[in-house]
């Protein structure tokens, strides 16, 4: 969202590159709507979406807990002012060294998706709380993350039942629907697994307690979206329908759609250009690309909203590109992008709802060229 306090900011300073610009004032108004939404739900913010110092402070200050993929994470969110009970370590990916020193630090949720992850944190962690993540197939979602990460429901059943022979607490289920869940149905079926789940544990004489529902909260890009309050009611009914009246505590880990709507890069087009004279298209290139933050145009799953001052003009389609020496640094192609006719070298644009995934995805001098700048206002 290009609020005019971003407009501000930007017309005050200039870069000789590109900067992402982060209003807190919208990471504020969309934690206050997720509380809104599901008042019953803990939010547990993602710091993997955007880990600045700044936004880790106004949320802790809030309230908010936070899910961690790291020790580094945990760390941030500590020194930020989270405590340990408020902190997730949410990879189920994990060193047992990293392990060990979270559960030092006063850490007690730990992820897990497998056996022997559950029994490196009963070894570094003992007495613990564990949730197990589930598989979940990301119908809607526009960047899936399943696969990679949780196990079968069948296979859950048997990690959370080995607990407490391996001296932590089976707490319980979680699953991710994928990031950029454009359908307020989304949780339905993983909801209803976890439910089955929790039943068949009860069989065994051991009560779950908590539902971790990950994150998948979009923020607008190109496509309008539905509300946190239209998500918040879809799935307190789900809850409802599947628990009846023993819901169990659940919480959320948005990412995207606390922080994406919050930031803006400002960008310059550094060529445009043809393949051929008889190339239909042109070819526009940006000072910033995949390894410049905008790595989530991978596939072209994410498709950002461009701003331009000549968006008045008429428009065409475009490839758009990164500055770098790779091939694979073009960001549309498939799906070529429309731009103004009268688009130039040295124009500014903005791209819009790139709050999230695009300092941290930044390379680090990759061709020489800087990582992305950020600024928090």
């Amino acid at each position: 969202m290009v609020t005019q306090r971003i407009r501000d900011f930007l017309a005050a300073h200039t870069e000789d590159g590109p900067c992402v610009v982060i209003d807190l004032d919208v990471v504020r108004d969309n934690y206050d709507a997720f509380r809104r939404a599901l008042p019953d739900t803990r939010v547990f913010y993602a710091i993997k979406a955007n880990p600045d110092v700044a936004i880790l402070k106004l949320l802790a200050a809030r309230g908010s807990s936070f899910d961690c993929a790291s020790l580094n994470e945990i760390k941030l969110a500590m020194a930020a002012g989270a405590t340990a009970d408020r902190i997730s370590f949410g990879n189920t990916i994990k060193k047992q060294r990293d392990i060990a020193a979270a559960y030092e630090l006063g850490v007690r949720l730990f992820a897990v998706d497998s056996i022997e992850e559950l029994r490196k944190v009963g070894e570094s962690a003992p007495g613990s709380k564990v949730f197990c993540r589930i598989l979940a197939d990301g119908d809607g979602a526009e960047w899936p993350l399943s696969r990679k990460f949780g196990c079968t429901p069948e296979m859950a059943v048997d990690i959370l039942a080995s607990a407490e022979y391996n001296f932590v607490v089976a707490h319980g289920v979680s699953f991710h629907v994928g990031s950029q869940m454009t359908r307020t149905d989304g949780w339905e079926t993983a909801i209803g697994q976890a439910k089955w789940i929790f039943s068949q544990l009860e069989e065994l004489g051991i009560e779950l307690k908590l539902v971790n529902l990950g994150g998948g909260f979009p923020a607008k890009y190109l496509k309008d979206i539905p509300t946190s309050q239209a998500y918040g009611e879809s799935i307190q009914e789900c809850l409802r329908r599947h628990f009846g009246n023993n819901i169990p505590e659940t919480i959320i880990e948005p990412g995207r759609g606390m922080t994406g709507a919050a930031g803006v890069i400002r960008a310059e087009v550094v060529l445009v250009s043809r393949k051929s004279h008889t190339d239909a298209h042109r070819w526009v290139y940006l000072d910033i690309g995949k390894y410049g933050g905008l790595a989530e145009t991978m596939e072209e799953a994410i498709r950002y909203p461009i701003l331009t001052e000549r968006d008045n003009d008429p428009k065409s389609l475009c490839v758009l590109a990164g500055p770098t020496c790779d091939s694979a640094d073009v960001l549309y192609e498939r799906n070529m992008y429309p731009l103004p006719d009268t688009l130039e070298i040295g124009d500014i644009v903005l791209i819009d709802c790139a709050g999230v995934y695009t300092t941290t995805y930044s390379a680090v001098a990759f061709n020489g060229f800087e990582p992305l700048k950020s600024y928090v206002i």
